[in-house]
């Protein structure tokens, strides 16, 4: 269950990090961070998938978080990539216990 604390400090650090006048530059760049560390948090997600234990009355769903986490990284892709305009965001499913 390491995932889920190391997920949680990532986010922590990249809302925290941006100042609150940034340019557009910047902005992009911090993105792309983020968009390469969620790679990196999926790959660890997955193998933390491959070594669960099975046989769990309660088991952590990682395939939901790697659901979440793609999601998330859409989103910043689609960001980078849109013109500045709303959209609908599907809410994410956030609780990763059955």
């Amino acid at each position: 269950m390491k995932t889920l604390p190391i997920l949680m400090m990532a986010f922590a650090m990249f809302t925290g990090a941006s100042p609150a006048h940034a340019d557009d530059d910047t902005e992009r760049e911090q993105l792309a961070r983020i968009h390469y560390e969620i790679e990196h948090l999926q790959a660890m997600v997955a193998e933390a998938g491959k070594q669960a234990p099975t046989g769990q009355r309660v088991r952590f769903r990682y395939d939901w978080l790697q659901r979440d986490l793609g999601m998330v990284r859409q989103g910043i892709d689609d960001h980078l990539e849109a013109p500045r305009q709303p959209r609908p965001v599907p809410p994410l499913r956030g609780d990763y216990r059955q």
